[in-house]
Formats: C-alpha cells, structure tokens, sequence
C-alpha cells in the first residue's frame, strides 16, 4: 500500500483521532499575548496556568532587557554553524563553565534542545554490550534515546525501590555476561504528575551494584532543592549522580538543555553527540540570555519563595477540599477526577467559556479510561488570589461532575456565556 495512502486511512493515532473536533480549542490552543497570568483565548481573559515558567522569567523585565540587547547586538543567526566546525564561541564556554559550577560537577555541554539532548546522549553513553534500566514512567526523550539502543533494556515499576532493585540484580547478569556497563535512567521530577524520583534511595543502591546514573531533572533545575540545584540537591545527593541532565524550558523560560558531569565524559560527549555535531550552534543572544537567567536564579531566591507558596498553598487547599492530587510534590500539580473523555470534554469547556480558567486535561490512552487528570503549573507570577479562585471554581466543578451534569453531549447540561 502506497505510504500516504495507509496514512490518509488512519484515524491519526491515540491523539489525531481526536483532532477534527479538537483543533484549535482542545489541542493546538492560542494562548495570545504576553506570559501572564491573565491571556487571550479565542478573544477573552483566561486565568493560565500551562506554562512551564516556573520563576517568572518569561516576561521579567530585566530578561526581556538582556534578551533584547543580545538580539541587538549579536542578531538571531550567529554562530552560524555546528559548534564543532564554527559555531563556537567564548560565551558558549562560560555558560557551561557556571552550569558545571551551578551543579557542582567538573564539566558541562549545551544543548539547542533538551529532548534532542537527552536522545543523543543516552545513544552516545551506551553500546550494545551495555544494558539501560529505567522508570515505567520515563518521559518521551528518555523513551525514544533507548529506541537507539541496541542492547538490552529493562524496565521497573513507577519509583518501585524493590522493582528497581530486581532489574539491577538482572542487569548485573546480563553484564557480567556481555562485558558491557549499566545505566540507571531516572527523572528527578515526574512532569506530568509532580513525583519526585526516589534519588536517594536509588543512589543507596549503588553499595550493592555497579552502576551509573544518569537524571533527566527538567522540572527540577531551577526549583527544587534549597539554591535550586535542583532533585539532587533537595535529596542531599548531588555527589552520587553521574549525570545530570537540565532543561532551560522550565525554570529559565528559555530553549535548550545541559548535560553535566565529569570533565572526560562530557568531553567523550561533547565529540560524539550527533544531534549537536550535526546541528547548528545555539544563537549567542540566547546564550546570553541563559547566562543572566542564571544569574537569576543564584541571586534572586524570592522568586523561588514564591513559587513554593503558591505551589504550596493550591495543593494543600485541593488536599484539603478532598481532591486526589496523587504524590506531587514539586510544581507540577495534577487533579484526579473520575469518568471518561465525554465529562473531560464538557469540564474543561466549563472551565474555559464559564470560569475563564485554562489548563490541561490528559485522558485515555495516558491515564486509565476512568480517569480524568488536569494539569495545573503554579508560578511566581501567580497570586494567593488566583489560587483561592481556582479551589473554588474546581470544587464547583467537582460538584457538578458528582452531581452527573457533564455526561452526554458537549456541553448539553451547560449554559454557555
């Protein structure tokens, strides 16, 4: 069968099935204006909380200073070319010179992207004769680096201490047949859920088996652990982790990611990871810019505080109003409800044209068929009062979902404003 023919017959996959009657609202929102709380959606205000701008910086008027003089003085488009053949700069250097700094680590490389960072270094690391273990719950980059794996793979249950120790002591077999080494993968935290990775009690496995860790803590660098270090720092464990792996999408509002580890095997990646070798440089007015939201996350502590009591406060006010929030425990905050696609459609329609409140909603196949998951991301640029709003709105909710008025056709109980 002709390829675009098979294509032109699918229903699209778990997500394109649902795209005639959800593009556009559903998926593939506009979110328009400037990174506020307050946005546009289809021309009204809509209280947001989508973004992954945990401290703010996104539309900080010192980062949109520097980002505009960088932009000015440097322009969108130098260095041109891969880092290894010319796009090579001084700057790129310093930026990963107080990254490794930052981390505590000998020596760090940049990243253009952090999904594509995180699969091209999982591919450099590993050979066939090595065997990767990982989380059931890893992210999509960790997912398709293994893809390029060609040895063996295993998997635990979701931060299962005894799962995981199992597929170590299989691991260790396998190796010590093979010749190879194992990596340990884990997230330092759960994007979609706000669980944190049990570092320390994996890195307590360690006396036990021969292994390396590598973290992808992309929602953890910035926010989590006392000076923002990140999971490895509030664990106390910064010294154990092989590798650790940042993203400037979260916390630095910015693009990009870093790798940081010891000087020889971030030099060993820095020659031999194919997505940067063969991408062109990240342009020198992010990179300057990268280099004060750094800054600002070293020096200006309050807007960590803040995050933590907005966070703080809307999971304790959704555990307090009887809300399944599941083991978040950093920014990201999850809201567990019971039914099927048809209520989450009709709940997050309420919630947008009544309310004028915009989140995520995630349902089957990413969550059991009875589940309903929204996904709210407190920031410091949100209010107590936004976060009081919101319980109240979501306890209305609540209480017409019980009540069973989202069940039927779209919206068909609801009066829309």
């Amino acid at each position: 069968m002709d390829i675009f023919e098979r294509i032109r017959k699918d229903e699209g996959g778990p997500l394109g099935q649902y795209r005639k009657k959800a593009h556009g609202y559903f998926m593939f929102p506009k979110l328009e204006g400037p990174i506020e709380p307050y946005m546009m959606f289809q021309g009204k205000k809509v209280l947001a909380w989508t973004f992954n701008n945990y401290l703010g910086l996104a539309n900080h008027p010192e980062i949109r200073k520097v980002d505009m003089e960088a932009a000015e003085k440097w322009g969108l488009a130098y260095p041109m070319g891969a880092r290894m053949m010319s796009g090579h700069t001084s700057l790129h250097e310093k930026l990963e010179r107080e990254l490794a700094d930052f981390e505590k680590k000998e020596d760090a490389y940049l990243f253009n992207y952090g999904y594509q960072g995180m699969v091209s270094t999982i591919d450099a690391l590993l050979n066939r004769r090595d065997v990767v273990v990982y989380d059931s719950q890893a992210h999509a980059c960790i997912m398709d680096g293994m893809r390029l794996h060609m040895g063996q793979r295993i998997v635990y249950l979701h931060n299962n201490l005894e799962k995981c120790e199992k597929a170590l002591e299989r691991a260790t077999r396998l190796t010590e047949k093979s010749g190879g080494g194992i990596l340990l993968i884990t997230e330092g935290v759960y994007g979609m859920t706000g669980a944190l990775g049990f570092l320390d009690k994996i890195v307590e496995l360690k006396k036990k088996y021969d292994f390396r860790i590598l973290i992808d803590d992309a929602h953890g660098f910035g926010v989590m652990g006392e000076n923002g270090r990140g999971a490895s720092e509030h664990f106390n464990v910064m010294d154990q982790v092989d590798l650790y792996f940042g993203a400037f999408a979260k916390s630095m509002a910015g693009i990009g990611g870093f790798v940081a580890g010891p000087a020889d095997i971030i030099n060993y990646l820095r020659y031999n990871l194919r997505s940067q070798i063969y991408a062109k440089s990240l342009p020198m007015a992010m990179v300057e810019g990268l280099l004060k939201r750094l800054e600002m996350i070293r020096t200006r502590p309050e807007l960590r505080e803040k995050l933590w009591l907005i966070t703080r406060t809307l999971q304790e006010g959704l555990r307090k109003s009887g809300f399944d929030i599941g083991p978040a425990e950093a920014c990201v905050t999850p809201v567990f409800l019971k039914g099927g696609v048809t209520e989450a459609t009709n709940i997050l329609i309420d919630l947008r044209e009544n309310y004028n409140i915009f989140c995520s909603v995630v349902v089957y196949p990413v969550v059991p068929r009875d589940v309903i998951m929204f996904r709210l991301i407190p920031t410091a640029m949100h209010s107590l009062e936004h976060v009081e709003y919101t319980l109240n709105a979501f306890s209305e909710i609540h209480k017409k979902l019980r009540q069973g008025l989202y069940k039927g056709d779209e919206m068909k109980n609801m009066a829309i404003h």
